[in-house]
């Protein structure tokens, strides 16, 4: 690990960074195939936790948000009865895939992401 000197805590190393922004990224999968979202960051977290703790934190919390974005989208499928699920789709959407990004170039950059509203089962 690199230490920076403005930070307190040593910085996870660049493969451990790349493989924790591979985490995140990979709910990117459900663009091309069903489940693809929960499915990628599930794959990337198993094979590579034990590189580093990072990883690990990374990978749980990039499966936990995308659980969280799967039953929101369930919900939402289910309020489209009524309508008001068409336009929650889209914003769930919207906010799922702006907040991955985020979440990814965070931890490129060695910092712990946390997703707001994401329902943690995985710990």
């Amino acid at each position: 690990m690199e230490e920076i000197p403005h930070m307190s805590e040593p910085v996870p190393s660049r493969e451990a960074r790349q493989w924790a922004m591979f985490c995140h990224f990979a709910a990117f999968l459900g663009l091309i195939f069903p489940f693809g979202n929960l499915l990628g960051p599930l794959i990337v977290w198993q094979v590579k936790k034990d590189l580093d703790p990072f990883v690990d934190a990374q990978g749980k919390e990039a499966l936990n948000f995308q659980i969280s974005v799967a039953l929101a989208m369930v919900l939402c499928f289910l309020l489209m009865v009524v309508l008001i699920g068409f336009p929650l789709l889209a914003l769930v959407g919207i906010a799922a895939l702006i907040l991955t990004v985020i979440a990814g170039i965070k931890a490129n950059e060695g910092r712990a992401y946390r997703y707001p509203f994401c329902w943690r089962l995985i710990k």
